[in-house]
């Protein structure tokens, strides 16, 4: 039998509902309640977005809760469907199948299933440092260059017009050539739905708190303004007969809870979905894992990102087997549900009770909803997603961190998401690599009347024209050590009257084979030009490497504990003679 403590880790639960108590149950559910009003119209919508009927996203939103409220470390990570991971889906299915048809809804399941599947797996194997290959500015050109995608793309349905695509210039060309089509009872709803949750979103707490309400219930009263929406376009295609008049509507959605069922095993479907489904995983769970680390900073909490990634596993199987697509954590619902007061997980699973309540009684209710509207809805909830100010930042501080921002935001828009998430990261990778390949390298000098030693070019330093001092700010590796020697034996051809040669090692973390073989020919062209070779702060690990090869009996030279004492040693070696000594005396360097 496993270990109490083993138990905790994998599942939270027991850890937490030790100490729940009747004040987070009030606290819970009233953060399920706020909660709940948000997710029914954005789950409908995402749904729309990913290219599937409405109610698969209302079942996306009932078992993942639960099990994420299981097995989950964030006490207020709210999960479900989001807009990039729908945009995501929306991609992949429809290149295996067509919109509307059971193959593609097949598809969206089989998505569901194989990242969580791929999720469970790197958490049991602690691979969640996998997730680092996607570095920020890759991430936010990618989250920025989607919201674009995912907002273009629903001007069709607020136009009532043809279109359609998966990136920017298939979005444009399609608008341009059906915007003389163009639906003015569709118009009428789809603009004030716009203008109204753009108030919401920003205007409508300042403006209930100044007609008297307290702050507490006018934030929940603007967290509702989208059903208010909703209902104010239902009614309005009702009274108008809008539909009769062009206007789409969802249409039946299925009453009742999400069918449980066993999905497909279809190995030929599944060979066609696993890159995508590994991006979407990816992507999921930097998003939620990065949401759920600055929420538990806020409250002193901790996550563990290992058993993130098997909760999120466990989210999305759950989803799979309830009919649902790929979800993950997302950033407005959590933070929603951390400002309405959530203090535990279960707060997640009494919104998927009051989620399932909707499917069961509502859901006929939501007949005439236009899709206009919930267009609207996506549009709104995107544009936040959308950050013009990171690449400015970006290019003030960083040029090849701007370089791999612009170019995942220029080709997720010219070729797709997925097709962006692998260019944004190969970009990053041969970035690092470049950059590694060259490391930062300092000829150093002692500061006058200290013991500290500091870049030549950057400081009032004291140098020696017999000794050169080389701070290498890097570990030696395969990818910079030709560099290094090459480095060497450039500043060594400048200094005729150079007698040594010592190596800061401060910085230098690690050395590999290729490193070690740098060294050993660094040190060997050196003696052979006459010069000693010296290493000085060599850190302790390291130093235990280099002692189980032959280098420290080849070095032609020592190593010293600090860079200040072998300084000292080479002047007094190489001024042993009184005439030198005067020498250096006279100008003032010892």
């Amino acid at each position: 039998m496993a270990a109490p403590s083993t138990l905790t880790r994998y599942l939270p639960i027991l850890d937490w509902g030790k100490r729940y108590d009747r004040g987070a149950l009030g606290s819970d559910m009233m953060a399920a309640v706020i909660v709940t009003i948000m997710l029914i119209p954005q789950s409908l919508a995402y749904a729309l977005l990913a290219g599937l009927p409405p109610v698969v996203g209302l079942y996306a939103s009932i078992l993942p809760l639960v099990a994420y409220a299981l097995l989950g470390t964030s006490r207020t990570l709210a999960v479900g469907p989001v807009a990039v991971i729908s945009l995501m889906t929306a991609s992949a299915a429809s290149g295996v199948a067509a919109p509307g048809t059971p193959e593609y809804l097949e598809a969206a399941i089989a998505l569901a299933m194989l990242s969580g599947i791929i999720l469970a797996i790197l958490g049991f194997v602690r691979a969640g440092f996998l997730a680092n290959l996607l570095s920020h500015p890759v991430i936010s050109g990618f989250i920025t260059a989607s919201g674009i995608l995912i907002a273009t793309s629903q001007l069709r349905h607020i136009l009532g017009i043809a279109g359609g695509g998966d990136t920017m210039p298939e979005l444009l060309e399609r608008l341009a050539a059906n915007i003389g089509a163009y639906s003015l009872p569709t118009l009428a709803i789809g603009i004030p739905s716009l203008a109204f949750l753009f108030w919401v979103r920003s205007g409508l707490k300042p403006f209930l708190v100044k007609a008297g309400l307290k702050p507490a219930l006018a934030d929940i009263c603007a967290k509702a303004g989208p059903i208010v929406a909703v209902a104010a376009a239902i009614l309005a295609v009702i009274v108008g007969g809008l539909e009769e008049q062009g206007v789409q509507i969802v249409g039946s959605i299925p009453s009742g809870l999400p069918p449980f069922r066993v999905p497909q095993v279809d190995l030929g479907l599944w060979s066609q979905l696993w890159l995508p489904a590994l991006l979407i995983s990816i992507i999921g769970f930097v998003e939620s894992v990065s949401v759920a680390q600055t929420l538990a900073a806020k409250r002193r909490q901790r996550i563990s990102p290992d058993q993130e990634l098997v909760s999120l596993g466990a989210s999305n199987i759950a989803s799979a087997f309830s009919g649902g697509y790929p979800v993950t954590g997302g950033f407005a619902r959590s933070v929603v549900n951390f400002d309405a007061g959530a203090r535990t997980p279960a707060a997640g699973a009494y919104t998927a009770i009051g989620i399932a309540l909707a499917s069961i009684f509502l859901t006929p209710l939501l007949f005439s909803l236009p899709v206009a509207t919930l267009a609207a809805t996506i549009i709104v909830a995107v544009l936040g997603l959308i950050d013009f100010r990171t690449p400015l930042r970006l290019w003030r501080y960083s040029k090849s961190d701007f370089s791999a921002h612009v170019a995942t935001i220029a080709m997720t828009l010219a070729m797709g998401v997925e097709i962006g998430v692998i260019v944004g990261v190969s970009t990053g990778l041969m970035l690092y690599l470049w950059k590694a390949s060259r490391p930062h390298a300092a000829i150093v000098g002692r500061v006058p009347g200290t013991e500290h030693f500091r870049n030549i070019d950057r400081h009032e330093v004291i140098t020696w024209p017999h000794i050169l001092s080389i701070r290498i700010d890097e570990s030696l590796t395969f990818l910079n050590a030709r560099w290094l020697e090459e480095y060497v034996l450039e500043r060594v051809a400048e200094r005729p009257e150079l007698k040594h040669v010592v190596f800061v090692c401060s910085a230098v973390n690690s050395i590999d084979a290729s490193g070690l073989e740098s060294l050993e020919a660094i040190n060997h062209r050196l003696s052979d030009a006459g010069i000693s070779c010296h290493l000085s702060e060599v850190k302790g690990p390291v130093m235990d490497m280099l002692q189980q090869t032959d280098i420290l009996e080849e070095l032609h030279g020592k190593v010293f504990l600090s860079h200040d004492r072998a300084i000292a040693h080479l002047i007094q070696l190489t001024d042993a003679d009184p005439e030198g000594e005067d020498r250096w005396h006279a100008r003032g360097l010892i």
